[in-house]
């Protein structure tokens, strides 16, 4: 049997709980995405890859997610970015290779931005930027405005998915697509081409916006928002090894 997670303590803050695996660098950090975990098919994928090459990883939970302590409902884009910042200043050493998922792609732009003496690359996976302005209806951000809450269907289980104003409002303070995205590393984008959450010209939109000269778009097809299925994580796969030569 596995042994659980870790918990990096704070004082007046919730706990956080995360899973460190050590080895050779860059250090792969693993972001998840939004209301997921650090034990999805991804995450334990790239763990098991990390393992296999001997490399070092870092993957985590955001408080009020997964084995984190803390209330889901009082997390915003600001604070999840402030804890993944914490943990990567404390539990890594030297370089990094930041890996997100959807929302985890636009915590780890804004990694890039504020370590960029650390991040030696960078892995978006069906990337997110600036979902609070895109993805969300002018009726259901009336809803937010009104109510301080919204709750949508979730595709991926029974409860409700539930977004806080609180949320919404850092998420429009974080914004990247409406300028040129100062990240000068060398960035791959995975995306599928029948993403329903995050359309594929999100992607495109980025690709154009990163100022580095590095950048590949790696376009699944059929790929919907998971990417989980082998050929997809096989594909992931592959493109964090390509950057690992590189390094």
């Amino acid at each position: 049997m596995a042994e659980g997670p870790s918990l990096f303590e704070r004082d007046g803050e919730p706990g956080l709980a995360y899973r460190k695996r050590e080895g050779t660098g860059p250090t792969l950090v693993f972001l998840p995405g939004y209301a997921s975990d650090m034990e999805g098919t991804k995450a334990v994928e790239l763990d098991a890859f990390a393992a296999g090459r001997s490399l070092s990883l870092l993957r985590f939970d955001y408080s009020g997610t997964g084995s984190s302590e803390g209330r889901f409902e009082d997390g915003t884009l600001e604070r999840w970015l402030d804890e993944a910042l914490v943990l990567i200043d404390s539990l890594t050493n030297g370089p990094i290779l930041p890996i997100g998922s959807s929302m985890g792609g636009w915590l780890a732009l804004h990694i890039a931005l504020r370590r960029p003496n650390l991040v030696r690359s960078l892995v978006g996976i069906a990337a997110a930027p600036d979902f609070t302005s895109w993805g969300y209806t002018d009726d259901e951000k009336s809803t937010l405005q009104r109510d301080g809450q919204l709750e949508q269907p979730n595709p991926y289980g029974p409860e409700p998915q539930l977004t806080t104003l609180g949320f919404w409002e850092s998420g429009e303070q974080l914004c990247l697509l409406n300028g040129d995205v100062d990240i000068q590393c060398p960035v791959r984008l995975v995306h599928g081409d029948r993403d329903e959450d995050v359309p594929l010209d999100v992607a495109m939109r980025l690709k154009d916006r990163l100022r580095s000269g590095d950048v590949h778009l790696n376009i699944v097809k059929g790929g919907g928002h998971r990417l989980s299925a082998p050929h997809e994580i096989g594909a992931i796969l592959h493109t964090v090894a390509g950057l690992l030569e590189t390094q």
